[in-house]
């Protein structure tokens, strides 16, 4: 499967990766919108706040004016992140691969 990565999509691996790292976190996720920019982040765990990778890079996308998607790469994910509805919802043609720590896509949900 790691042969159907793009080389845009490659760098959301980097990009996902390096998030997860930096923020010693379970996983890491990165977002490329219709423009073709790109948003990274970690998971969020708080006493009173608990998002997903995927959750943190669609929200940094969308309240910076982000309108849409055209993929995602969610490091160390897994298919029932909660942040896969809503990346569906606004944009229901992209897709999200998800990978194992060391990037390797171990499966892709969506279309495209």
């Amino acid at each position: 499967m790691t042969d159907d990565l793009s080389d845009e999509d490659r760098k959301l691996v980097v990009l996902a990766r390096g998030a997860l790292a930096r923020a010693e976190a379970a996983s890491g996720a990165a977002v490329r919108d219709d423009d073709g920019r790109t948003y990274a982040g970690a998971d969020v765990v708080t006493a009173t706040l608990t998002l997903s990778a995927l959750q943190v890079a669609i929200a940094t996308a969308l309240s910076s004016g982000a309108r849409g998607f055209e993929a995602a790469v969610v490091v160390n994910g897994r298919a029932d992140d909660p942040g896969l509805p809503t990346f569906a919802e606004v944009s229901p043609d992209a897709y999200v691969y998800l990978t194992d720590t060391a990037g390797t896509p171990t499966s892709r949900v969506g279309q495209a």
